[in-house]
């Protein structure tokens, strides 16, 4: 099994040192599964444990005060799961597999998501703030009425793009996730590119990709399956990775990062200040 994972495209963060012992623990789980959809998610599971990242515990606050969790999950043989703005639930990425596995659906948000999960053995009703961001959050000065005032305040506020994601291959095929827990203080409800297919997370029978950075502008330039479509078009990992970022910068002058992987190895690319990331093979 071989694994590569990420966890976000941004500035410098704090504690890099220990963010990277968790990535690698997060890479070698993977490569200890059965299969790449199980490798992602296990992988992807430890990153949402642990607060020094964007996902799962220690997620992004929204406007009305809610940390609300989106992931995505997909096969090489094109079998795809999402769920998106679910208050309470820290494996987002196990609910986006229940999607995938357990519904004729792609993309289920919200409450319905939540109780789906739930009901398929997912833990619900998780306290997802941390010491840190209940102080960050009970400092912002939050209004308390409608959307439209929430969005004045916000446009000020808005920002971060912190995303944690994994790609997995075993020889024969591959699967990639991406989790997040959104941008710092989003319109309540707010949904990035991370559960979308293709924007934050794409797989075929080339590769997959898992992107992080700008939702928004990910979203719009569709970037992981500009990258796998690259695969497909017989560049290497670190080609379509190189390439698809160069192209979303030229589209859209923001800012992501990008995990790819192919039959012969892995790639990243990224034109923030940094992006960890961590390779296993088993």
């Amino acid at each position: 099994m071989h694994v590569i994972v990420h966890g976000g495209a941004g500035g410098t963060p704090d504690e890099p040192d220990l963010r990277q012992a968790t990535l690698d623990r997060a890479a070698e789980t993977g490569a200890t599964q059965s299969t790449p959809l199980d490798a992602v998610e296990e992988a992807v599971k430890v990153l949402e444990s642990n607060e020094r990242f964007n996902a799962g515990v220690g997620g992004a606050v929204q406007s009305d005060g809610v940390v609300r969790t989106d992931a995505g999950v997909m096969t090489s043989d094109r079998e795809a799961g999402a769920v998106a703005s679910m208050p309470g639930v820290e494996h987002a990425v196990s609910a986006a597999r229940v999607v995938a596995e357990e519904t004729p659906h792609v993309f289920v948000v919200g409450d319905h998501a939540v109780d789906l999960a739930a009901d398929y053995g997912v833990e619900t009703g998780v306290d997802l703030f941390t010491e840190e961001s209940r102080e960050r959050w009970a400092d912002s000065d939050a209004p308390d009425g409608s959307p439209s005032e929430h969005l004045q305040w916000l446009r000020e506020r808005f920002g971060g793009h912190d995303t944690v994601g994994a790609v997995a291959g075993d020889g024969e095929t591959f699967a990639a996730a991406t989790s997040t827990g959104g941008r710092w203080f989003a319109l309540a409800g707010r949904v990035g590119d991370v559960p979308q297919l293709g924007s934050g997370f794409y797989c075929a029978p080339a590769g997959g990709a898992s992107a992080t950075g700008a939702g928004e502008d990910i979203a719009k330039a569709t970037l992981s399956r500009r990258a796998v479509r690259h695969l497909e078009d017989g560049m290497d990992a670190q080609a379509a990775a190189d390439r698809a970022m160069a192209e979303f910068g030229e589209l859209t002058g923001s800012e992501a990062g990008l995990i790819v992987l192919d039959d012969d190895g892995a790639g990243s690319a990224f034109n923030t200040d940094g992006m960890q990331t961590s390779v296993s093979t088993r």
